[in-house]
This record gives C-alpha cells, sequence and structure tokens, in this order.
C-alpha cells in the first residue's frame, strides 16, 4: 500500500507541477499580478492538490474500478438482462450526482438554474445512455453507427432550442456532457464495459468494452437541451464572485466541511447501492469487500481534498488571469491559452484511469505517453480555439459541427477500437480542473472583453471543445497507426520476394 501511493503521489507531482510552474512564471512577468498571499494560497493548493489526485488515484484502483468490473461481470454472468439494464441505469444516475465537476459547473451557473436541478436532469441522461452502453455491449452493435445517429439528434436539437429562444444555454448543453465523465464516473464506467464486454466474449471483446464514456457523454447534452427547451422565463446570468479574499474571510474550514457533506453524501448513494447488490447477487469474498472499502475511503478523502484545493486556490487564480491576460495582445493570449491548456489536462485524474487502461487493453499497442500527448495537443488547441471565439464572438457551432463531422468521418477510415477510445478520450479530458481553473479563465477573459452580458454564450462551451478535439487527435493515431502497419506488410512483402530471387537456381 505504501509503495503504492507513493508511486500514485509521484505521478501527481509530475502531473501538477507543469501548472504550478506556469502560473509562478506568469506571476513575474507583467502580464499577470498576483500578491504574496494569492501565491501563498496557490502553492499551498498544489501542494493539497497532489495529495488529493494521489489518494483519489489509488482509491479508484481499489474501489472504483474492481466495483465496476464486479458488478458488469457478476450481473452478465447472472443472465439477467433487465437486472442489468435496471442496474447500469441507476449507477448512471448515482454515479453523475456524486461527480464533483459537475456539481463544480452547477455551482458556477446558480444564478442562472437550480443546480440540483441541473445535476438530476444530467444524471438522468447519463443513466439512460449507460443503458443504451450497455445494450451496445451485449448485442454487440457497432459504436460508429450509434454515435451517426445520437449525433444527428443532437444537432438536430440544437436548432430547437435556437427556435425557442433558449440559444444562448446551447454552449452550457455541450459543457454538461463534457463534466459529467470525470475522476468517479470514468473508472467505473470503463471497468462496467470492461466486465461486461469480457464476460460477454468474443473475437472483438477489447474492442467492445470502449465507447461507453462517449455515450454516456451524448446523455447530459440532450438531457439538458430538453431542459432548456422547455424552460420559461429570461436568462438573467450574472458571474459568480471568484475572489479568493471571500473564500479566506469566510473561512476554509467552512469550504471543507461543505465539499465533505456533497462528496460524502454522494459516495454513501454509490456505497448503499453496492451493498445491496453484494448480498444479493455478487456475493464478493470479504477480502475483496476490505479492499474496496479502503478504496473508497482513500477516494473520499482525495476527493475532499482535491475540491477544497480547486475551490480555494485555482478557480480565484484562473479568473483573474483570464481578466489581467486581456490587457494585451490578443495573440499572446491564445498562444498562453494553447501552453496552459496542454499541461492542465495532465492534472486531470480521470485522464491517468483511462490511459492506464487503453495501455492495458491494447497491450502496449497505445501507451500512456502517445495517449497523454495526443491529449495534451487537443486540449491546448480546444482552449486556444475558444479563447479565439471570445475574441471575435461567433457561434460556439462553427466549431463543433466541422469537429464532430471530421471526427465522425475519421472513424471510417481508423481502427474501430481507436475510434471508441477517442470518443471515451474526449469525455475523459474534460475533467475537474478544466471546469474549475479553465472555464473560470474564460469568463474572465469574456469580462473583459465583452462583458457579463456575453458570458453565458462566448465563456460557456470551453469544455464541450475540450471533449471535441481530442476525438480528433486520438483517432490520428489510429490512422498513423495504420499506415505504419502497412508500411511494415510492404516492408516484408518486399524482403520475402528478395529472398526468393537469392534462391533461385539456374540450370544449364
Amino acid at each position: 500500500m505504501g509503495k503504492a501511493l507513493y508511486l500514485k503521489l509521484k505521478e501527481a507531482l509530475t502531473s501538477v507541477l507543469p501548472v504550478g510552474l506556469i502560473v509562478f512564471i506568469l506571476s513575474l512577468t507583467p502580464l499577470v499580478t498576483l500578491t504574496g498571499k494569492e501565491m501563498l494560497v496557490f502553492g499551498l493548493s498544489a501542494l493539497a492538490l497532489i495529495i488529493g489526485i494521489g489518494l483519489f488515484n489509488l482509491g479508484a484502483d481499489l474501489a472504483m474500478t474492481p466495483m465496476g468490473h464486479f458488478i458488469g461481470a457478476g450481473l452478465t454472468k447472472s443472465r439477467k438482462a433487465a437486472i442489468l439494464l435496471i442496474v447500469s441505469f441507476l449507477m448512471g444516475v448515482m454515479i453523475t450526482i456524486a461527480e464533483p465537476d459537475l456539481s463544480v459547473l452547477a455551482e458556477q451557473v446558480s444564478s442562472l438554474m437550480n443546480g440540483k436541478v441541473l445535476i438530476v436532469t444530467v444524471g438522468f441522461g447519463v443513466g439512460f445512455f449507460l443503458l443504451v452502453a450497455v445494450r451496445k455491449i451485449i448485442r454487440r452493435i457497432d459504436l460508429t453507427s450509434l454515435l451517426l445517429f445520437f449525433y444527428l439528434v443532437l444537432f438536430t436539437m440544437s436548432t430547437l432550442l435556437f427556435g425557442s429562444g433558449n440559444g444562448d444555454l446551447l454552449p452550457l448543453s455541450f459543457d454538461a456532457g463534457g463534466v459529467t465523465t470525470g475522476p468517479i464516473t470514468v473508472p467505473f464506467i470503463m471497468a462496467l464495459g470492461v466486465g461486461i464486454a469480457l464476460t460477454v466474449g468474443g473475437r472483438r471483446a477489447n474492442e467492445n468494452s470502449f465507447g461507453l464514456i462517449a455515450l454516456c457523454s451524448i446523455g447530459p447534452i440532450i438531457a439538458v437541451m430538453l431542459l432548456s427547451i422547455f424552460s420559461k422565463g429570461s436568462l438573467d446570468y450574472q458571474v459568480p464572485d471568484y475572489s479568493m479574499t471571500r473564500i479566506l474571510e469566510g473561512g476554509i474550514w467552512d469550504e471543507v466541511l461543505e465539499v465533505t457533506h456533497d462528496v460524502g453524501r454522494s459516495l454513501l448513494l454509490i456505497v448503499l447501492f453496492f451493498v445491496v447488490l453484494q448480498y444479493s447477487i455478487l456475493k464478493l469474498p470479504a477480502k475483496k469487500l476490505i479492499a474496496i472499502g479502503m478504496g473508497i475511503l482513500l477516494t473520499f478523502l482525495g476527493l475532499v481534498i482535491f475540491l477544497t484545493a480547486v475551490a480555494v486556490g485555482f478557480m480565484p487564480i484562473g479568473y483573474k488571469i483570464g481578466i489581467h491576460l486581456t490587457a494585451y495582445n490578443e495573440y499572446v493570449l491564445i498562444a498562453l491559452s494553447f501552453v496552459i491548456g496542454c499541461v492542465v489536462v495532465l492534472a486531470e485524474p480521470a485522464v491517468h484511469v483511462l490511459n492506464l487502461q487503453v495501455e492495458a487493453i491494447t497491450n502496449g499497442e497505445v501507451s500512456r505517453r502517445q495517449m497523454m500527448t495526443a491529449l495534451s495537443i487537443g486540449v491546448g488547441l480546444s482552449i486556444g480555439l475558444s479563447i479565439l471565439r471570445i475574441i471575435y464572438d461567433f457561434s460556439l457551432l462553427y466549431y463543433l459541427i466541422p469537429g464532430y463531422l471530421l471526427s465522425l468521418g475519421m472513424s471510417f477510415y481508423v481502427p474501430k477500437l481507436y475510434t471508441a477510445i477517442a470518443f471515451d478520450s474526449g469525455g475523459v479530458a474534460s475533467g475537474p480542473l478544466t471546469s474549475s481553473f479553465i472555464l473560470p479563465m474564460a469568463i474572465g477573459a469574456c469580462v473583459a472583453f465583452r462583458g457579463e452580458a456575453e458570458v453565458l454564450s462566448l465563456a460557456f462551451g470551453i469544455v464541450a471543445m475540450v471533449a471535441m478535439t481530442p476525438l480528433i487527435t486520438i483517432q490520428m493515431l489510429g490512422f498513423r497507426a495504420v499506415m505504419n502497419q502497412r508500411a511494415r506488410r510492404k516492408s516484408a512483402l518486399k524482403k520475402i520476394l528478395a529472398d526468393e530471387d537469392e534462391q533461385i537456381i539456374y540450370f544449364k
């Protein structure tokens, strides 16, 4: 346990250090003015973030991933498809309610709509699409076909949303899909898929296990669109108070207690439901239950520390960086946003869970380094392009429609495994730091450039961009793998032919 925790903390340090260095370097330049107190609080928050990520990642390995795997495999072996689908729906709802980055997003739009209503709506969206995803595994339905159909439905609903007069809520709808698949959802849902797929079997069991995150990212978008279409009244959005002084004067312990309550309540639902499944269906031995219990405790502690550090140190600094950078050349802002995006994804807890599972499933064909590089470049591009949209004031659909058409088009030319990994990666890349550091930075930039009135339509949508660009970059990895494979085959064929020519014997 001690060695495993040390490795997780070391990995977390490597993840958080680049973000901390960028903030520190910016504080030494005229671009951003940060007080000594702010830098001290940010430094302590970064240290807490490392501890939180380390504890959470270890907890996910011990609890969330095994729970998902045992539930998926156990219910599939029982051959009770109806129970499997019902449990998948309920777990999808409860896991989503427990998702910390969804709570962060809900808090930032609390002036616009009731946060609990938003969270429950998104939960039902994830639950329904997790049910669809499980059925896809059981029936071995092609993922690309499902994605094409549901994205067609999604963009059709976008036109209905504009027709209802609530078009400014479109970016928020897409952001809901991005933030839902975070540090709690990803380990559980991916392990659930692997457990079901390996139990069902088949020649492409590994490939069939991917795609659950991709489908579960669509559910929240459609659910929030439906909520927005039928909503009445004016959209009176107010920018939250991101001041670090507010939190420090109000008391950090109050923030800790609030986060502890939210995380504890959410995890308790999952634990209680797992206990019911354990006594009714799973019947796991005590040794495994003790390991899962320890993992849940570590997950709880890690999330409390992580979310507190984010609220106290990262959210206020992100907003202030966005405000200050707009005072200089807009191209400098875009370039810095690209760099910040490239390194922020390193600190997303769910990204490391995904990378480990991808490396295991593909037997090292897709390494963690390749995945991280592709995700980093994709997220950097998405942040830069989002800031460009704020500067020049145009609709999010100018990015999303061509981007999704390109990514869906590429799915016909790359191995299906890469397509599934790519669409899963899109949901994973947009985790807690995106909604609690990058989104406040975008809101700050938008307030400085356009004023508060344009925040809802221009600053929101940045999480959706983070979720979209990895779809293209990861599939490029797949395309490169196909080309390399063809080149190797061609080279091998030439070598065989050359060897055969040398062995020809001529008789006179």
